[in-house]
């Protein structure tokens, strides 16, 4: 009997191949840092005409100018890491990693969890989705279940890509406040036109029913599934590792890093604190509040200053690339604000320029949308591109006749859409799970794709 052999020809699988091409060719997040600095300067001489002199002295000029969003932003990740890595709340985490019982159910889980954190505090996000898919693959490990575990940190991750439509977006908060840079050409706009506004609300709704379900449909076959590494994803102490393993007290000293009251009367001082803040002066959340409140969180439910203080000295690893790199990212941003004179614009006005060219009233949030995303590979910071990008796009609206808050949050949501590509931004979620830019960035590529038609879809079509 003879067997006929099959004709059909294997599918292409375009998953598999970004994930080839970014596992080949992706280098370390720093190299990109000073790729992308490399290459800013010879787009600033040779494009925008200005001068290596001039180029060089913005780049040290702007080396420095982010110290204290650096600081904000390398404390959140300490005192996030830290309370998430405390006794009760590893405790809460195992059980809801637990909760999945194959692996599409891991990938929804995490998906939908990065993306709600999302919206209550981008950078809660970076820390909740990275643990989450740390501890579901762990828990999936131990049942049998086979997850991809690079797919399932760029799941958590994935949530980064509605931020700046939730309470923490720079963007929309800023122009809601009385006194900010562009009040005299746009007035204030309240947030119920741009972050509680119908259409944006319906943005957000749509990416978080479609980006978990998009994330599980990229998953491999289960053969092809690449397990939580016993190197990778390293968990500072397991629930119950961390009091067992305290010394014993003996000298004065140690009674009092031991000592459970001084914490509770720092934690009460604490709870005074974020009470005022939030319910007498009624306060909105901020990195500074957010912060305190995980410093306090963490501090009482560690129960004890050592432990305390151990995991804050295990959570220093997840900020250590951060400080290194997000000053050549202020550096960057300074030479891509710099212009030559009032006829010589610069190389991000040159970029913003061009999408506003082809743009009329309709279009304008659209193309505003695509620019935002194109500079923010350039320039990873909501605040600091807004400062850059939102004269131009807000110039531009009032001179077209578009929908003034639509543009201005066009912007704060192409920032936010290609930080799923920005290498800075992964830093945290990879140093908590334990892998490399190159073992997620082909997932997120095409996380980019697919949130980039939904949002020029919620764009153009809902009003």
């Amino acid at each position: 009997m003879t067997t006929r052999a099959s004709t059909r020809t294997p599918n292409f699988n375009f998953t598999a191949a970004c994930v080839r091409i970014a596992e080949r060719w992706m280098p370390d997040a720093f190299v990109i840092a000073l790729a992308l600095t490399a290459l800013t300067f010879v787009l600033c001489v040779g494009l925008a005409g200005l001068s290596p002199t001039q180029t060089l002295k913005a780049w040290g000029g702007g080396f420095w100018n982010l110290l204290q969003f650096t600081n904000q932003i390398v404390m959140t990740l300490l005192l996030g890491y830290a309370l998430a890595h405390t006794p009760p709340v590893m405790r809460a985490l195992t059980w809801i990693a637990g909760l999945p019982r194959n692996a599409g159910h891991a990938y929804l889980l995490v998906g939908f969890i990065s993306c709600i954190a999302s919206i209550f505090s981008w950078a809660l996000c970076l820390v909740a989705g990275a643990i989450m898919a740390t501890r579901t693959a762990r828990a999936c490990a131990a049942r049998g279940v086979k997850v991809h575990y690079p797919l399932l940190v760029a799941t958590g991750f994935s949530g980064m890509c509605v931020w700046h439509q939730g309470l923490s977006s720079s963007i929309g908060l800023s122009v809601a406040t009385p006194g900010h840079f562009l009040e005299s050409a746009i007035g204030v706009i309240p947030t119920s036109a741009t972050i509680f506004a119908p259409w944006n609300l319906a943005i957000v709704a749509m990416i978080v029913l479609i980006v978990p379900f998009g994330m599980r449909l990229l998953a491999p076959p289960a053969a092809e599934a690449r397990a939580l590494d016993a190197t990778a994803a390293t968990i500072a102490v397991e629930p119950e590792e961390p009091l067992a393993k305290l010394p014993q007290a003996i000298r004065p000293a140690e009674h009092l890093e031991n000592s459970r009251l001084l914490m509770a009367l720092a934690v009460a001082a604490g709870l005074f604190v974020l009470i005022d803040h939030f319910v007498l002066q009624r306060k909105g959340l901020d990195l500074n509040s957010l912060n305190f409140a995980f410093l306090v969180l963490g501090m009482a439910c560690a129960g004890r200053p050592s432990l305390y203080l151990r995991l804050i000295m295990d959570a220093a690893r997840v900020s250590a690339p951060f400080l290194l790199q997000y000053p050549f990212y202020a550096g960057l941003a300074a030479m891509m604000a710099l212009n030559g004179g009032e006829d010589q614009p610069g190389l991000a006005q040159m970029m913003i320029n061009m999408f506003i060219a082809i743009s009329n009233a309709e279009t304008l949030p659209l193309f505003t949308f695509l620019s935002g995303g194109l500079l923010n590979m350039f320039v990873p910071s909501g605040g600091g591109q807004w400062a850059i990008q939102g004269p131009i796009a807000m110039e531009a609206a009032i001179a077209l006749g578009a929908d003034v808050p639509k543009t201005a949050m066009a912007v704060a949501m192409g920032d936010q859409w290609t930080n799923l590509i920005q290498p800075l931004n992964a830093l945290p979620a990879l140093a908590v799970a334990g892998l490399h830019i190159r073992d997620i960035m082909g997932y997120c590529l095409i996380a980019v794709l697919f949130t980039g038609v939904i949002f020029a879809i919620g764009l153009i079509f809902i009003f």
